[in-house]
């Protein structure tokens, strides 16, 4: 469309980014039959700008109409060590069908090829319009995961692990050690976010780690415990045993809650335990990657706040 403008987000757009957010996905999903994503407002989604801004200054990418100044659509992505990740990708609903989200993923697209690097997202399996989109413009699906939701006692999960003991909250010295896992698992690296998670400068995430024989880790796991987005990820694991000790470390961070998180549907083992916690199935959702890629070597356990793959 002649009349889309793409631009960076400035600080003043915020507003009206979270109102597109809110906006956008509870219209699809009321549209499609399923309860709305959020409720309460859209004061709620700031909280989309609040963490990748501070991960990522000026990468969220907003589409403007040319001829009202109003934002049609937005995106936020994320350049790492070895990859380019696309973030939450929302359109208003009165520019459905008019080609917004195809020109905010070209130029998204066309980043990651300048930087030569792979561009991975988690999209929902269950969204056919944003799901051609992705494999229209060459990514391919990798692996898909169940969402599972769990109400966490107030009392917490009694569960018993054999390598439960193992786990620990993370330090700061572990972040070498979670980037030489995660490369290992998914082949990705993300210093800048482990940093983050484990200092937790905004009192919203905390981290668990697995720690191995060696003295390294056999995995680690984060959650974010905003009010708006309680999900756990984003974490890898070596093993489903090492992958269920640290869910179950992370899920009882939340006791009176409902967590959401993400498992790959071929952890049979993983996916049974979850379901004996009282764990229930909301959405699917798949990794998709445009350009080359290792296999995953483990369990990944993605997140949406922020976007992994």
């Amino acid at each position: 469309m002649s009349d889309i403008r793409l631009r960076a987000m400035e600080r003043s757009d915020w507003p009206e980014v979270a109102d597109l957010i809110y906006v956008s996905l509870n219209y699809w999903s009321v549209a499609n039959g399923r309860p709305t994503f959020f409720a309460g407002g859209p004061d709620a989604t700031h909280v989309f700008c609040d963490v990748y801004e501070t991960l990522d200054p000026g990468c969220c990418l907003v589409a403007e109409s040319t001829k009202t100044g109003r934002l049609m659509g937005s995106c936020f992505y994320r350049e790492r060590e070895l990859h380019l990740a696309l973030g939450i990708m929302t359109v208003h609903p009165v520019y459905f069908g008019q080609g917004v989200g195809r020109a905010l993923l070209g130029f998204i697209c066309e980043a990651a090829d300048r930087a030569g690097k792979p561009l991975r997202l988690v999209s929902s399996a269950m969204n056919l319009d944003s799901f051609s989109l992705y494999t229209r413009a060459g990514f391919v699906p990798r692996l898909t995961y169940q969402d599972m939701v769990l109400p966490v006692p107030a009392e917490g999960l009694r569960a018993e692990l054999p390598v439960s003991e193992r786990v620990r909250p993370a330090a700061a010295g572990d972040v070498d050690a979670m980037a030489a896992i995660e490369i290992e698992v998914s082949g990705i690296i993300r210093t800048k976010d482990y940093r983050h998670f484990v200092e937790n400068p905004d009192g919203l995430w905390h981290v668990s780690v697995i720690e191995d024989s060696r003295g390294g880790l056999d995995g680690f796991l984060a959650s974010i415990g905003h009010p708006l987005c309680n999900m756990i990820g984003p974490g890898v694991a070596r093993t489903e045993e090492q992958a269920a000790a640290l869910l179950l470390a992370e899920l009882n961070q939340y006791s009176g809650r409902m967590p959401l998180f993400l498992v790959p549907v071929h952890c049979r083992e993983l996916v049974q335990l979850a379901y004996g916690w009282g764990a229930r199935n909301c959405e699917l959702h798949v990794a998709q990657i445009r350009g080359d890629t290792q296999p995953f070597r483990g369990v990944s356990l993605p997140t949406f706040m922020p976007e992994t793959g």
